[in-house]
């Protein structure tokens, strides 16, 4: 059977969508359940809400044969082209093959030193009492690791032309129509981060060398179970972009909204620096201490469960499915927002209240496994999970060692629902030295 439709119009549906969509399925799931039923605009095919873990898995994991991406704009394409992130079917299970071996874990130890490298030099560069955005702070720091780590390039020297392509091309994703003026601001950021990726690319064409990086990997792979053919430039500027744009935007958001949880509760904070104090002294984090800082990865779990950088997950079903006791037709759109599940209080009891306890082993087995699904699960799950968790780790950690942060009196904080989950004005922080 079909849930019944939610009695509203379409076009005002759309309205509350577009101003604010966060609002807009957080109050679908709590006044109408785990499967919303409505339509938006003149949009062809019903859309669906999931909010119940056993639907998600079903979508993500049991049945995902069953469903193709989907995306409200289709520009993400022109961007990332046919990349691990948009990618379908056949080629797509080809190119996560040829990924897969640059995410082991003999792989992301060995990235563990630069990571940490480059947060010792960004903290070094701080004065104290300096205000700072730390989403501008972390977006380079993110961008540096994945120049030097998947890439083996110092991308610094066009971070700033990078960081802006970015930050326009993600305006556009809030907006399915655009002016002219904005499409030609468009394809000239694309134009921009073309000539970035596409240089790093050529560089690396010159030697056959395993750098031990992504690129190098890509670049030498043949697909063993294929044809033995290797990548194209074309192919090799979509992963390379998605990279870019996945592999280090989500990581900047993620770590941006630990600092500011961290400030809202000096508590969790101070037991964070106690944790760092204890373990690390005044030496810099390995990889070892991964595991060694538990509380440390358990609130950036707790950032990830509030502010996940991927807030919603949008599926087309290719088929007829059945989900839980309801039928979706063909061709319509399934919408899994990990923001809104996330929050639910059947699954985190107190949801708005930052918890990092809630990551104890033991409080982990109590709730359903798909109530949390920041990095996606099954056959599109993150490739690069192990390394932003890692990432984070050991960033905050030497971060944590030298400085802690206080929100500027007056600072507006909102969230800004991109293609990841943004704050709209930044997050304007005073750098305070711990030493």
């Amino acid at each position: 059977m079909l849930p019944n439709p939610i009695a509203a119009s379409s076009g005002s549906l759309l309205y509350a969508m577009r101003r604010d969509p966060l609002e807009f399925f957080t109050t679908l799931a709590r006044e109408h359940g785990d499967m919303v039923r409505f339509r938006l605009g003149d949009h062809e095919h019903d859309l669906f809400l999931l909010n119940h873990p056993d639907y998600i898995r079903d979508v993500l994991v049991t049945q995902d044969r069953n469903f193709t991406k989907w995306f409200a704009v289709d520009r993400i394409k022109e961007v990332l082209g046919e990349g691990l992130f948009v990618s379908e079917g056949p080629f797509h299970r080809r190119q996560r093959r040829l990924s897969q071996p640059a995410f082991h874990g003999e792989r992301i130890a060995a990235y563990a030193e630069q990571m940490v490298s480059l947060a010792v030099q960004l903290r070094e560069r701080w004065k104290g009492g300096a205000v700072l955005d730390v989403c501008r702070e972390m977006n380079w720091l993110a961008m540096m690791i994945v120049g030097s780590t998947l890439f083996g390039a110092n991308v610094e020297s066009d971070a700033e032309e990078i960081r802006d392509a970015l930050d326009e091309i993600l305006q556009q994703f809030e907006r399915s129509i655009l002016p002219h003026a904005e499409r030609e601001d468009f394809e000239k950021a694309l134009r921009r981060l073309d000539v970035a990726v596409y240089r790093i690319i050529q560089e690396r064409r010159t030697t056959s060398q395993d750098r031990g990086d992504l690129l190098s990997m890509l670049l030498l792979a043949q697909d063993a179970e294929g044809d033995g053919a290797r990548m194209s430039d074309l192919q090799l500027r979509d992963e390379a972009m998605t990279i870019f744009l996945a592999g280090h935007e989500t990581s900047a958001n993620a770590m941006a909204w630990t600092w500011y949880l961290l400030s809202q509760h000096p508590e969790v904070e101070k037991k964070f620096h106690d944790e760092v104090d204890k373990h690390l002294g005044e030496r810099y984090p390995r990889i070892g201490d991964v595991m060694e800082l538990s509380l440390t990865g358990r609130i950036f779990s707790e950032a990830l469960r509030l502010y996940p950088p991927l807030w919603a997950i949008g599926r087309r079903a290719m088929v007829e499915c059945q989900i839980g006791s309801y039928a979706i037709p063909a061709g319509s759109v399934v919408i899994l927002s990990s923001f809104v599940t996330h929050r639910d209080p059947r699954w985190f009891p107190e949801p708005l209240r930052f918890d990092p306890e809630r990551w104890q082993p033991a409080a982990k087995l109590e709730r359903p496994r798909f109530s949390y699904f920041p990095f996606s699960a099954g056959s599109r799950s993150c490739l690069g999970e192990a390394f932003a968790s890692t990432e984070g780790v050991l960033c905050l950690a030497t971060i944590g060692q030298a400085w802690k942060f206080r929100l500027v009196p007056g600072a507006p904080i909102a969230l800004q629902p991109q293609l990841t989950l943004r704050a709209r004005n930044g997050i304007k922080m005073r750098a305070e030295r711990r030493v």
